[in-house]
């Protein structure tokens, strides 16, 4: 899928946007996401912390759940706003892969938005697990 520029953009400004209303007390290391869903509906969420560290959310899997939960299953892009443009952890690649594993991934500097580096989750998982290949 080809982003129009200004969905891309749209896109960024609200995974950094996100990124300010993370809760991250622990590891000061504020992650900011946000989805869109086939049908142009866009979906933010922020990594929480938990002072049980198992029991911390990525920024990526809320966003993604709670597009879920509002309906949209199938989604086309994501962008991750985070100090350095950090990529997603292997769990949050696994779990996107099951809503849109061909999806757009824009990494974002947060503390230099216009710094933004796009791939594909297929370039980040290139061996997705699905549960139908356990046949």
């Amino acid at each position: 899928m080809i982003l129009e520029p200004q969905l891309q953009q749209l896109l960024i400004e609200k995974s950094v946007a996100a990124r300010d209303r993370a809760y991250a007390p622990y590891s000061k290391f504020q992650v900011g996401a946000a989805v869109l869903a086939e049908d142009g509906t866009i979906v933010s969420g922020a990594n929480v912390e938990n002072a049980s560290f198992g029991l911390s959310l990525c920024a990526e899997r809320v966003a993604a759940a709670g597009a879920v939960a509002a309906g949209h299953q199938n989604l086309a892009a994501i962008a991750i706003a985070t100090c350095g443009a950090a990529a997603p952890c292997g769990a949050c690649r696994q779990f996107l892969a099951e809503f849109g594993p061909e999806m757009v991934v824009l990494l974002v500097d947060a503390d230099g938005p216009e710094n933004v580096r796009e791939t594909t989750l297929k370039n980040l998982l290139p061996e997705q697990f699905h549960l139908d290949s356990m046949r």
